[in-house]
């Protein structure tokens, strides 16, 4: 199997699709002829022209509502928000109308909308440029919400986004975009809901979200020196949430440590520990334990910006201090 970056293998899924349904068409700022901030629609517009590959002006509300309607219409368009950040000033036409048109015309229109754009804390971006928000999306109920942590992973959730009839959040951490990995050439669609075991233990479950899922599995290499087995699980989509995998996970180690960058207040660790707690309780030798970034401002310097999330040291603490329950 080739090998390629995680950013080319989301742009092959967008070009596959583009070239198969002359439904789909791409606005954002500089997705045109410079092919995006992150190289996601390098070439596109080459092949397709300004008709399907629409430069924008700062106006996030302005093309979220234009591309919701177009939606409503028919149409199936893919908003490229560059930083993710941005998304926040569309926030009325998101919540009031994508996410509820499908409920408000008792499913005769669709919402087939994809929006994207890049996550997390990394490269000393600052507070407006390394937000998630994931919280508050899978709160909203209508949206689809995808974390994707590697190439093959990119492009089978993408290509499940770009055919489906819901409003998809497809987000991309920006420390993962040219991480590396296999992808095989021939046509695959990873399911929405289907969580992934990328490590498999006995002694304790780690869930990891985006970038943590690499740091934690570099944490259980260090344990696994000391006969240590951890299972590791990527939840790849948050809304819908696998908790069902999670649970087998729990019923055969009896210890969970979720470990996300985000903020731990209302976080999917929250709502993941609640549940747990709810279903599989009898499974459990140790209380549920999460392990989240700083509840802060992103800095921008930095070490500072280092500070406030999870490392591998950290998270070899933590997995420590349940294992020691």
């Amino acid at each position: 199997m080739r090998e390629i970056t995680f950013t080319t293998a989301a742009r092959e899924a967008l070009t596959e699709e583009m070239a198969r349904d002359p439904r789909i068409f791409v606005v954002g700022e500089g997705i045109g002829v410079r092919g995006g901030n992150f190289n996601t629609t390098l070439g596109l517009y080459e092949q397709h022209g300004p008709m399907r590959l629409r430069d924008t002006p700062i106006v996030e509300r302005g093309f979220v509502g234009m591309c919701t309607g177009a939606a409503m219409t028919g149409a199936r368009p893919v908003v490229d928000f560059m930083f993710f950040d941005f998304i926040l000033d569309s926030l009325g036409e998101l919540i009031n109308q994508t996410a509820k048109m499908q409920y408000m015309s008792s499913g005769r229109l669709k919402m087939p909308i994809v929006l994207r754009g890049s996550i997390g804390i990394g490269s000393a971006s600052a507070t407006h440029h390394s937000g998630s928000y994931l919280p508050m999306f899978v709160n909203i109920p209508g949206f689809r919400v995808v974390i994707p942590t590697n190439p093959y992973d990119a492009k089978g959730l993408f290509k499940t986004a770009l055919r489906g009839d819901d409003p998809v959040l497809f987000l991309e951490h920006k420390l993962l975009l040219n991480s590396k990995g296999h992808v095989p050439e021939e046509e695959y669609f990873i399911p929405f809901g289907q969580a992934a075991i990328v490590r498999e233990g006995q002694h304790a479950t780690v869930v990891a979200l985006g970038s943590m899922v690499r740091k934690v599995q570099e944490a259980c290499d260090e344990l696994a020196k000391e006969g240590l087995s951890i299972e590791v699980i990527d939840p790849r989509t948050i809304a819908p949430l696998d908790v069902a995998t999670v649970l087998q996970s729990v019923h055969k180690t009896g210890r969970l440590l979720i470990v996300d960058e985000n903020f731990g207040p209302c976080g999917i660790g929250a709502e993941l520990s609640a549940q747990v707690m709810e279903s599989g309780f009898d499974d459990l030798d140790a209380p549920v334990m999460r392990l989240n970034g700083l509840h802060t401002p992103t800095p921008y310097s930095p070490a500072l910006e280092a500070a406030v999330v999870p490392n591998t040291q950290t998270i070899l603490q933590a997995i420590r201090d349940l294992l020691a329950e």
